[in-house]
């Protein structure tokens, strides 16, 4: 198993290029089940869940040949329905095929979801939407056995609470769809927004794209032309070196990003007295006389992101007084500040609030283990100004969804070893 090691007192400097959107480019994926033709998508990040889900679109049989970051894909010859538990079980987002596979084809079986420990997400708003567009659910030996027989048709649909991979697993299946459905309290993410205008281009007739109601005329189960297209940048890493420039107060600058997707982290490093300087496509943080606590509250865009809720506390133990957070979408994503506390954070939880006390020795560097994707970035994070060498076990975590980090890390001057136990 690999884990990676990270010396102690580090300062990094210089430009990180962003990599494409994990978030993004799942959907998308998914969505070219619904395609007639070969597609070009670029800017594609190579993380071990883009793989995954490629792997189960080639079980399904569609055809792909990747080059980089850039992949033609081929999802007309698809003529399997099963998602099976061998796949699905490694990443929760593999649940966002059942919506094409059921508009496509009326029927599919998909595996019940697993992936990060942070909370139930159940799959019951994606179902009780999809019973809504005529399908009948049944829930048997761990799978979802979905059928329409006649296709799905247009329906009035309000999900009771706001869900981004809802939201794009209904989009996907309204698009063809018999008839015009109207979804109300659908997600604005960024990559709700960019899966939307894939699937106009490709001929959908979607209104309100960006807003929270969208109205989508279906195909009437014509595959749909897409079109080629790049995956926008991905915010949660933007933010996450950022957050590495923050912690060891030092001068860092992302570039190929898109600031408008990141105005409510901007802001938060603005208020712990972070300059910020901005471009079309770069941010640089500027360091601080002084880092100031914060308060986050993590709620739905355009609120501030949970996804960027670990790292930014592990930011919090160098600030000057008290932050707290409160994490309002997810029950269980806390787990990393035991992991936070073994490195010597002062941090306290009540229900879903966060208090986090100014560390006034620097955190100590030891051995701690990642509990999910956005835990693992925030030990490392915290790692950086630790008083000695910290190591990470339980890595595959951050290779879910941060593309070649030691790279990056290594390019702007920080000690980064990955290394293997040895087994023997």
């Amino acid at each position: 198993m690999d884990y990676i090691e990270i010396e102690p007192n580090q300062k990094p400097n210089g430009k990180v290029r962003i990599s494409g959107a994990k978030n993004a480019a799942l959907p998308l994926l998914a969505s070219t089940i619904l395609s007639k033709n070969s597609i070009a998508i670029k800017n594609l990040p190579d993380v071990v869940d883009i793989n995954t889900l490629l792997k189960l679109l080639q079980i399904l049989g569609a055809s792909y040949t990747k080059e980089k970051h850039c992949i033609k894909i081929d999802g007309s010859k698809i003529n399997k329905t099963t998602a099976t538990y061998d796949i699905v079980k490694t990443m929760r987002a593999s649940i966002l095929v059942l919506g094409p596979l059921l508009s496509r084809f009326n029927h599919c079986e998909v595996s019940l979801p697993g992936g990060c420990a942070i909370g139930t997400r159940p799959v019951d708003l994606h179902l009780s939407a999809l019973e809504k567009l005529g399908a009948k659910i049944e829930i048997k030996d761990g799978y979802i056995l979905a059928t329409c027989k006649d296709g799905l048709k247009g329906a009035n649909i309000v999900f009771d609470k706001i869900t981004v991979t809802g939201s794009e697993n209904i989009i996907m299946a309204c698009a063809l769809a018999h008839g015009s459905s109207t979804l109300i309290n659908v997600a604005k993410e960024p990559e709700v927004v960019q899966l939307c205008k894939v699937l106009s281009d490709a001929g959908v007739d979607i209104k309100g794209i960006g807003t929270d109601t969208l109205v989508i005329k279906g195909s009437n189960q014509k595959l749909l032309d897409f079109k080629d297209f790049t995956i926008i940048p991905d915010r949660i890493e933007a933010g996450t070196y950022l957050c590495v420039g923050a912690i060891t107060n030092s001068a860092l600058t992302v570039t190929h990003v898109k600031p408008e997707h990141m105005i409510s982290i901007i802001e938060k490093f603005e208020e712990m007295g972070y300059g910020i300087e901005l471009t079309d496509d770069t941010i640089t943080i500027l360091p601080t006389k002084e880092i100031k606590p914060v308060h986050i509250v993590t709620t739905e865009y355009p609120g501030f992101p949970t996804d960027m809720q670990a790292q930014f506390m592990a930011v919090a133990t160098q600030a000057n007084g008290t932050s707290v957070i409160d994490e309002r979408l997810f029950e269980n994503r806390f787990m990393h500040i035991a992991e936070l506390k073994r490195m010597g954070a002062k941090i306290s939880i009540n229900g879903t609030t966060a208090t986090i006390e100014n560390s006034s020795d620097r955190l100590t560097g030891t051995k701690v283990m990642a509990t999910d994707l956005r835990a693992s970035s925030s030990l490392v994070i915290a790692s950086l100004i630790a008083d000695s060498t910290t190591t990470i076990d339980r890595i595959y975590h951050l290779d879910r969804g941060y593309e070649h980090l030691e790279n990056k890390f290594k390019n702007i001057g920080i000690d980064i070893k990955r290394k293997k136990y040895d087994t023997k």
